[in-house]
């Protein structure tokens, strides 16, 4: 594949509104204002809530921000190499005095919050604005009264949470990051030898780059891998009953504010609605690629009559803001003014984190601040993770503005809406601009495009939580929960074959699934110290489809809707933010319908538009 200058290589943070580099003296100073301020924190506020707890939350968002400065700060700069040795140990330093400081004086405040009766709190409410305006955060801290442990034990919890396993998955990333596969007489990355098995037009390099990523995953790295997801899934089960959660999951979803039952329909519906749909697509799209059955590494492949040229950073930062544009110039302008702050980095270089997040949250001075990272190496799929990201980003800034620290960040099963409407929008201006130019290929290519992109965000992300769940000692059927098991490299293996083949088909159904045994081992959320995330990409893609038909319906109204949804950060529920487009999630339709809506209604205009020009292409 030729390549092009990119012109990514100059799209780099600008991190000085924190700090001017790792050694910068003002951090130990912030640190020592952190600590000094929490120890007056807790000689001011503790067992004093039922008189002052406003002016304890004004503190509190204070100490949150200094924090959010120093540790958000910290994160940046080591994603840009995450092995660098100064980083990494500033960040062990940092955060041993973290977990020490918000342990021994910061505890007592979210258990004297959940214990303040209520007729005490109804007084507040009445005779306190701060303490009003911040009701929601206050009735979803008091959501987990009934779990909390006694001010001794959380206190040593938090002591010990920066040598836990959180520390072990910073330490999976920099394995990760150190991961290296031979190609061609070359040494590449793991992002580099993913985007060559997304983007390669030929099925047989694709193939040989599924078997390179899946031998270099093999070996320490998936023995690593397996000890720290036993490691992990064990601390969960501990800490559930300690807590006396009835499941692995249910603090994840009292934390999305979503009833379990609610989770379960949606894992269902993925499989049950879902999977016929995309077996249905893969078939045709073997049709398309000239074969009876795909190779796993064939999954995302491009079509043959595909435009696989790789697209200028600058090309598709005007692409995503014209798409922007086109639907809210408000969301557009500050798109445009976090590139004009160098808050975005863009270039896939040795030694950066994989993948591509967003992280916004505000400093001192209820300032919020979006910083997007990326590995951009030009593909279609790079322009709609930019999209995505930036999404996240406008929901950031309009949320803190509006709601404070404290408030402005969405559950993680809704924090996805912003940033796959983006998506979405994008993929709306982009398919108009072909069907006016008659470009019938290039759109048949698109549809399969971004057919693929929605699978992998949502009937993928629930195949990873569902191998994620059995991992947790959920039963093979779903129906029950059991102990964690420790299990070995093989039979991992087995269990993410069998997970995949639920949705994908047995094998030689679809697919032959050839050389992806150990892809598990490298998906960072299930090595995380807090896990079940990603069902939320699928909650959100689905609920975005939902929200997205409405579109036309209500007009004008939709944007103005739409920004106050995105305002509401995690002072609502999604009952609530759905409720002025006239959706209602609780309901068993919900979710068979947004499926059928957009992956049945696209795979059908796929069919239909590839049917009628087969002969011509």
């Amino acid at each position: 594949m030729a390549t092009v200058d990119l012109k990514a290589d100059g799209v780099r943070w600008d991190l000085s509104c924190m700090y001017s580099g790792v050694d910068d003296p003002q951090i130990d100073r912030d640190m020592a204002d952190y600590v000094a301020f929490a120890k007056k924190f807790n000689a001011d506020y503790k067992g004093k809530l039922h008189d002052r707890l406003g002016a304890a939350i004004a503190d509190c968002a204070m100490l949150e921000m200094l924090s959010h400065k120093i540790g958000i700060h910290m994160f940046l700069r080591q994603s840009l190499n995450v092995a660098e040795a100064r980083c990494k140990a500033k960040i062990a330093e940092l955060d041993r005095i973290f977990s020490h400081t918000d342990g021994e004086y910061m505890t007592f405040f979210g258990l004297e919050i959940k214990d303040i009766p209520e007729d005490i709190l109804a007084k507040l409410y009445a005779s306190d604005p701060v303490v009003l305006r911040h009701k929601p955060w206050i009735e979803h801290i008091r959501l987990f009264k009934p779990f909390s442990l006694s001010e001794e034990v959380e206190v040593a919890l938090a002591k010990r949470s920066s040598f836990g396993p959180g520390a072990w998955g910073e330490f999976f990333e920099e394995c990760e990051s150190d991961l290296r596969f031979l190609w061609n007489g070359a040494e590449k990355t793991l992002p580099e030898m993913l985007d060559i098995l997304t983007n390669d037009p030929q099925s047989s390099e694709r193939a040989m780059a599924l078997k390179a990523i899946n031998d270099g995953l093999g070996g320490y790295f998936a023995k690593y891998s397996a000890q720290h997801l036993y490691q992990v899934a064990g601390k969960c089960a501990v800490e559930r009953k300690e807590r006396g959660y009835k499941h692995p999951m249910e603090a994840r979803n009292k934390s999305n504010q979503i009833p379990d039952a609610v989770v379960d329909a949606l894992h269902a519906a993925v499989v049950n609605v879902s999977g016929p749909l995309l077996r249905r697509y893969f078939k045709l799209k073997a049709e398309m690629l000239g074969v009876p059955v795909l190779r796993w590494s064939d999954r995302n492949a491009p079509l043959p009559f595909s435009d696989t040229a790789q697209i200028p950073f600058d090309e598709a930062m005007t692409t995503v803001l014209s798409a922007y544009e086109s639907f809210s110039p408000t969301l557009a302008g500050i798109i445009r003014t976090m590139a004009a702050q160098k808050r975005i980095d863009a270039p896939a270089l040795t030694g950066k984190r994989g993948g591509a997040f967003n992280y916004s949250f505000s400093l001192p001075g209820e300032k919020p601040v979006s910083f997007t990272f990326l590995n951009y190496l030009g593909s279609s799929t790079d322009v709609m993770t930019l999209a995505h990201e930036l999404g996240h980003g406008v929901h950031g800034i309009l949320a803190g503005e509006a709601q404070g620290t404290l408030m402005a960040g969405a559950p993680t099963a809704y924090a996805e809406t912003a940033s796959t409407f983006g998506e979405a929008i994008t993929s709306d201006f982009l398919k108009k601009n072909m069907q006016e130019r008659g470009e019938t290929a290039a759109l048949i290519s698109f549809i399969a495009k971004r057919i693929d992109e929605q699978l992998g965000t949502c009937d993928r992300q629930i195949c990873f939580s569902n191998f994620e769940r059995q991992v947790h000692g959920m039963s093979a059927d779903y129906s029950s929960w059991g102990e964690v098991q420790k299990r070995s490299v093989e039979e991992l293996d087995e269990l993410w074959l069998r997970t995949t083949m639920e949705l994908y088909g047995s094998e030689g159904e679809v697919f032959t699934y050839a050389d992806m045994s150990h892809m598990w081992a490298y998906i960072h959320h299930f090595h995380t110290h807090d896990p079940f995330y990603v069902y939320g990409y699928a909650f959100g893609i689905l609920l975005v489809q939902s929200l997205y038909a409405k579109r036309a319906e209500l007009g004008a109204r939709f944007e103005p809707l739409y920004l106050d949804l995105l305002r509401s950060g995690g002072t609502k529920d999604v009952i609530m933010l759905t409720k002025p487009f006239g959706l209602d999630p609780t309901h068993e339709s919900f979710w068979a319908d947004g499926i059928r809506g957009s992956l049945g209604a696209m795979i059908d205009e796929l069919e239909a538009l590839y049917r009628g020009t087969k002969k011509q292409l």
